[in-house]
């Protein structure tokens, strides 16, 4: 057992060597501690505290490693440091992604255990540090040329851009400052002749919400005010396929000339002055204006810069005004015709023509805004359309009807629109109203003579019933003691009794009671002769026999 327990104490000695050396008398290394990582721009910074202050000689060494690396690899600046800080420039790796860091104390043959730092992300945890700055002086202004932070192969800040703020004061009076938010190369104007300046700048990130550290203070004299002073309040203006370019100038019989500068190269280049170029009739001219065609132009931004001169002296270049083509072009207004189709109004847009026959819209995209109204009143409707052609339908016929449209830029950051068009005016056709009435003066004309002949045997019916052409004498009606049956045409609502009447003289009359028709096979024939007051019949013997019998009824 004690030989196993041997044998084990071996093996523990074995494995840690450090331990032998630290009996024999050597010493024993500690792990550094407190390590910090700092990083400005590309540098890394790296700090520690030492465990091993009565050791001498002691030297430390890094190790990096990132997610696509397996192994740790060395920092050559970082290797056999003898003091407690390590600076190093990002190594090749990708700076967004998880890095790794050790470090151990070394003396001879014998090292520290390994102290590993947090993972971190470089771009993350990396401050933007102070620009370079580079001052130009004018009688009136300042002109100022930024580095970015970080060295010139910039890894930490390659995919992203800068702005920079200023701080600017004269040297003379501490306490008023100007601010001001300006590109890597700017003019500062409005300054006085002969007067010290000093200003300092930081960077931003134009995107994050991350601003570095000011540069150092720099401070520069303005130099003799020159005898030109630079054209003012320069503008340029959109009017139909031209630009007009303008200027404010003290003094007259002075000529000036014009240049533009795309804005890309400000931040392409460090030093963009020689990509100035001369505007196209805007060289040597003698107003304080200058018009060149729109295509000199193509979409995009641009600086422009005016100057002038008397002969012998140039002053120098007015302050530069930016110009963007797609905001201050002028949109001209849409050309409009009008087609009538029955009681509808059909509307067709078209775009101006520029002068190589191309549509002046080609580049935009636009809605149209529509006012409508009737000829004969002031009220307007409008509309707004995204489409070319339309109608309005459902209007009044043959009445004269207005529009006039203008254009908008579809896009609201540009808040962009021309002026109404001419107003073009169209009178409805008649439509399907023509039509319908053409149709209702041809049932009219053919219902006249069907309703003259309804009307007129209505009439004769009704003059038949109400109006007879013969009435009976006047000594049957007065034997009429009861109220004189009507016309069998008419419905009555209650049961009649028929009257006849035999004449067998003229002064004798008698009156018979007969049933109602239903008794239809009883049934008399007489004809009445007022020549002889007697009645014949078909069967004399019958017939007298018939009288006789009535006579006897009537006398009962």
């Amino acid at each position: 057992m004690f030989a196993l327990l041997g044998a084990t104490t071996l093996v523990l000695v074995a494995g840690a060597p450090w331990v032998l050396l630290s009996a024999a008398g050597e010493t024993n290394l500690k792990s550094p501690e407190n390590v910090e990582v700092h990083i400005i721009d590309d540098t890394f910074i790296l700090k520690w505290n030492g465990s091993n202050e009565s050791v001498m000689n002691v030297t430390f060494s890094v190790d990096y490693k990132t997610p696509k690396i397996d192994n740790w690899i060395k920092l050559p600046e970082c290797q056999y440091v003898t003091s407690t800080k390590c600076n190093f420039l990002s190594p090749d790796i990708t700076v967004y992604e998880e890095m790794k860091l050790r470090i151990r104390a070394e003396k001879g043959n014998s090292t520290s255990p390994w102290y590993e730092v947090a993972p971190f992300i470089p771009y993350e945890q990396a401050q933007i540090g102070p620009p370079k700055v580079h001052l130009q002086a004018e009688d009136k202004a300042i002109i100022i040329d930024i580095s970015p932070p970080g060295t010139e192969k910039n890894n930490m800040w390659a995919l992203d851009s800068f702005i920079y703020s200023l701080v600017i004061w004269k040297n003379s009076s501490r306490g008023e400052h100007r601010t001001e938010t300006i590109s890597h190369r700017a003019q500062i104007y409005k300054l006085s002749p002969e007067t010290t300046y000093c200003l300092k700048v930081k960077a931003r990130l134009l995107v994050q919400r991350k601003a570095g550290s000011y540069s150092p203070v720099h401070c520069i004299t303005t130099t003799v005010e020159k005898k030109l002073p630079p054209p003012e309040n320069v503008q340029i203006i959109a009017e139909n396929q031209v630009y007009v370019l303008k200027w404010d100038y003290t003094y007259e019989n002075m000529t000036f000339q014009a240049q533009s500068l795309p804005t890309y190269f400000k931040k392409m280049l460090k030093d963009p002055s020689g990509k100035w170029e001369q505007i196209q009739n805007c060289e040597n001219v003698r107003t304080t204006q200058c018009v060149f065609p729109q295509n000199v132009f193509p979409n995009g931004i641009y600086y422009i810069r005016v100057q002038a001169s008397d002969g012998n002296n140039t002053s120098f270049w007015s302050e530069e005004e930016t110009f963007d083509t797609e905001t201050q072009t002028l949109i001209l207004p849409p050309v409009i015709s009008l087609k009538p189709i029955n009681n509808s109004l059909h509307v067709y847009i078209g775009a101006p023509k520029n002068s190589q026959n191309k549509s002046v819209y080609q580049h935009y995209l636009l809605i149209y805004e529509i006012a409508f109204w009737e000829n004969t009143s002031n009220a307007e409707r409008k509309i707004v359309k995204t489409r070319t052609d339309f109608t309005f339908p459902d209007l009044k016929p043959l009445t004269v009807y207005c529009v006039k449209v203008r254009a908008l830029i579809g896009d609201e950051k540009w808040n962009k629109s021309s002026v109404f068009s001419d107003t073009v005016c169209e009178k409805t056709k008649p439509g399907n109203v023509f039509e319908s009435w053409l149709i209702a003066g041809i049932c009219i004309a053919f219902l006249i003579p069907v309703g003259l002949y309804v009307v007129k045997v209505l009439w004769k019916f009704i003059r038949y019933v109400f109006f007879p052409a013969s009435k009976p004498p006047s000594t049957i009606d007065e034997y009429f003691s009861e109220q004189p049956l009507k016309n069998l045409f008419l419905y009555t609502s209650e049961e009649q009794i028929e009257r006849c009447f035999i004449i067998e003289n003229i002064d004798t009359i008698s009156t018979i009671g007969i049933n109602q028709i239903d008794e239809d096979h009883k049934k008399y024939n007489s004809q009445m002769s007022q020549d002889s007051g007697n009645y014949s019949y078909e069967d004399e013997n019958s017939g007298s026999k018939t009288s006789e019998e009535f006579l006897q009824v009537g006398t009962m």
